[in-house]
């Protein structure tokens, strides 16, 4: 019995040696796809081409509730109109364009400026301010940025006295850029806005006279509230965590940005709102300001975001001096709801989670969960650097970055799809 067990065995042993005779040669698998490796591929924002370059120079860039998208071309003085292709549908003269906003009504809010001519020391003198000119698109049978009608106009300074006009100049104050605020419950507080104002610090152009006072009216740096029917309501005031209320907050605001973002439906109701600042000594250039209502009244608190869990990422909103010039911020109205920092002295583009972590979050198939960054810039015209970056928007999963130096406005998309 084991003499047989043992040639049984031996003949087994031959029998696989040679299958390869046997069967045929062994089947090639290369042609079979391997499933990627998500762990290891690349997240980052790509260029999508062509670059739009027919601008002097952009200096901002809005995504619209009508899903088209706007541009202001400070060069030229104008806010131009696109659809998603980057097709050019109209230009309209705004004079001193240089940032625009659109509120849930469809009307543009453009930033510029109007001239008046004044009786100062005894001479007519043509004096500067700065403006908010409300822009409609629906009227006369048609929605055509050529042919909209300029329906009011804010003009800065609200406190201007016969007296003292010539330091409440342009040259001394103006408007930088305006987030609206969505209410879906309350149709008076819809469409309401905060516009971001820098007193610009410049020669007083009459030494004879005393500085000007920086009260609550200004002209200091703060953001403003106003209704939808364009009326000042009042400067923001921000309470700290200790109780402390600051008429002065604000320090040399530029960009602002509100939850409310398009798609139209399904924005977002709230009035917090977060802000960059361009004061070289603040540490922390990008703050979130929340509205916070209770039983003891309503305030604005400032909320720290992510600023040193180096658990969850390499980098985050709120690193003390993370940014040099941070000219402008947006919020992508999606379910990603990611944060876009544009600094124009570093010439990049940063994106971050709406808790502050800097990056993108991986798949759950990657097995990894800190955030990967996505940020990326330099000086330069190649398609991921910039030239003064002064402006950035997100619409349908694409970011615009309006790349003022270069003289173009340019479109990335995520390489990783997340639907």
């Amino acid at each position: 019995m084991k003499k047989i067990v043992y040639i049984s065995f031996i003949l087994l042993t031959a029998m696989l040696s040679g299958c390869e005779d046997y069967l045929g040669k062994k089947t090639d698998l290369d042609f079979i796809d391997v499933p990627p490796d998500n762990s290891i591929r690349d997240i980052a924002y790509v260029p999508i081409l062509p670059v739009l370059n027919d601008f002097s120079r952009p200096s901002d860039v809005c995504a619209g509730f009508d899903g088209l998208i706007y541009v202001v071309d400070e060069g030229s003085q104008e806010v131009i109109a696109m659809d998603e292709s980057g097709r050019i549908l109209g230009r309209k003269f705004i004079p001193g364009a240089r940032s625009l906003i659109q509120d849930r009504r469809f009307d543009l809010l453009v930033i510029g400026t109007s001239d008046s001519t004044m009786n100062v020391g005894g001479q007519d003198t043509t004096l500067t301010f700065s403006t908010i000119y409300r822009l409609r698109l629906a009227g006369g049978g048609a929605y055509d940025i050529t042919n909209a009608q300029i329906v009011n106009k804010v003009v800065h300074p609200f406190y201007y006295t016969q007296s003292n006009p010539v330091r409440r100049t342009n040259d001394f104050v103006r408007f930088n850029n305006i987030g609206v605020i969505g209410n879906n419950q309350d149709p008076n507080r819809n469409n309401q806005y905060y516009v971001s104002r820098q007193y610009v610090r410049s020669p007083d152009p009459d030494p004879s006279n005393p500085e000007v006072s920086s009260g609550p009216l200004g002209p200091n740096d703060a953001v403003l509230y106003f209704s939808n029917e364009d009326e000042l309501i009042s400067p923001i005031r921000v309470q700290t965590s200790s109780g402390l209320l600051f008429d002065d907050f604000f320090e040399h605001p530029s960009g602002i940005t509100t939850l409310t973002q398009p798609p139209q439906f399904g924005a977002a109701s709230s009035s917090d709102f977060i802000y960059t600042s361009l004061e070289p000594s603040n540490a922390l250039k990008v703050q979130y300001i929340e509205f916070v209502e209770s039983e003891f009244g309503a305030s604005y608190r400032p909320r720290i975001l992510a600023s040193s869990d180096t658990s969850q990422a390499d980098g985050f909103i709120n690193s003390p001096n993370k940014f040099k010039q941070p000219e402008d911020i947006t919020l992508a109205g999606d379910g990603s709801q990611f944060l876009f920092v544009v600094d124009s002295e570093s010439d990049s583009l940063y994106q971050f989670s709406f808790t502050g972590f800097e990056g993108v979050k991986p798949p759950a198939a990657a097995g990894i969960d800190r955030y990967i960054k996505a940020s990326f810039g330099g000086t330069g015209t190649d398609l991921m650097q910039f030239n003064d970056p002064v402006a950035v928007a997100y619409y349908n999963q694409i970011v615009y970055v309006a790349d003022a130096g270069n003289g173009r406005v340019m479109r990335y998309k995520l390489t990783l799809d997340f639907d």
